[in-house]
């Protein structure tokens, strides 16, 4: 048997690695051997998986719960490239087609997402089965790839500004606390993944002066059963709306741009839920913080897609 290195990648024909549900998989694995080299077998496995976890806060609570926290598949397919056999010296490819389509439960293809509790992944696996030396061993390469759902129209909400005022019921120890006034508006509750979030707030009046404005956003991830419910929100990202002591009546622009692969649309599955919040939180020289709370929904919606994904499958 040869004991000749080879080379070999999954090459998908879709450059930026975005995929429908429903759609076909089209690809080839490319093989460069410096010799002919034989092989046991080239298999390609694709498969889709929700994975989830829960925090270090609930294990030891009820086991059952902790037991059946399990990951669900929506993709697994495999397809034999080649049966045993041997690889032409230079270069050659297998070219390959598979259906993205979830044949049971849920039967439908959530959107790759990476969170701390949930994660919803993508992936095809290369195995090239080869000997040496009289030991069994696997030569494997993966490719990540992202499912996004179809664009679909925004709902009535998403054209409804959101008003919001910040004043000492914001606080918590209003005892101590200055008087202020924070008044702002969101543009929408509803969003798409691919828009910024974007609004507006003015400082009307404050007694002591502003240390920094920041806008916080969160996931809030849902996994359990019928023994209960483990809920925990992280912060996605934070970015600074304003530093310093802020001019009165001047209109500060609210604008967040979401995180690719840290955000999907909005998800409410039976056995788990992944949710957004934002957090306005306003800090005082004086060690003083107000917030306010605003519950988020994302959607897919109509309009271009981006050309290119860099951070899939990389």
């Amino acid at each position: 048997m040869s004991g000749n290195a080879f080379n070999f990648e999954i090459k998908l024909k879709r450059e930026n690695k975005v995929y429908y549900e429903n759609e076909m998989l089209v690809g080839c694995v490319q093989f460069q051997c410096p010799t002919e080299t034989k092989h046991d077998g080239i298999l390609l496995t694709l498969d889709g998986v929700v994975n989830l976890q829960l925090s270090s806060k609930t294990v030891g609570l009820f086991d059952a719960f902790y037991n059946s926290v399990k990951p669900i598949t929506l993709l697994q397919n495999s397809l034999e490239l080649s049966a045993p056999g041997k690889l032409s010296a230079g270069n050659s490819e297998f070219h390959f087609e598979l259906p993205l389509v979830c044949k049971k439960e849920p039967r439908r293809l959530y959107e790759t997402y990476h969170g701390v509790f949930i994660s919803i992944n993508y992936q095809l696996k290369c195995d090239v089965n080869v000997k040496r030396n009289f030991l069994g061993k696997s030569l494997q390469k993966v490719q990540q790839f992202c499912i996004q759902y179809k664009p679909v129209p925004l709902g009535d909400e998403a054209t409804k500004s959101v008003p919001f005022s910040l004043t000492m019921s914001n606080a918590k120890e209003r005892v101590t606390m200055p008087r202020f006034l924070i008044t702002g508006r969101l543009d929408s509750l509803e969003s798409c993944v691919t828009t910024p979030i974007t609004g507006s707030l003015t400082v009307q009046h404050t007694e002591a002066p502003i240390k920094s404005i920041e806008l916080q956003l969160v996931r809030v991830e849902t996994c359990g059963c019928d023994e209960g419910y483990s809920k925990d929100a992280t912060e996605v990202q934070t970015i600074q709306i304003a530093d310093g002591n802020v001019i009165p009546k001047l209109e500060i622009p609210i604008y967040m741009v979401l995180p690719r692969l840290f955000t999907c649309p909005t998800l409410l599955t039976k056995n788990f839920k992944i949710e957004f919040e934002l957090n306005l939180v306003v800090l005082f020289k004086e060690e003083h913080t107000v917030s306010e709370n605003f519950k988020i929904v994302l959607k897919r919606a109509s309009g271009p897609l981006p050309s290119k994904i860099t951070t899939a499958g990389r």
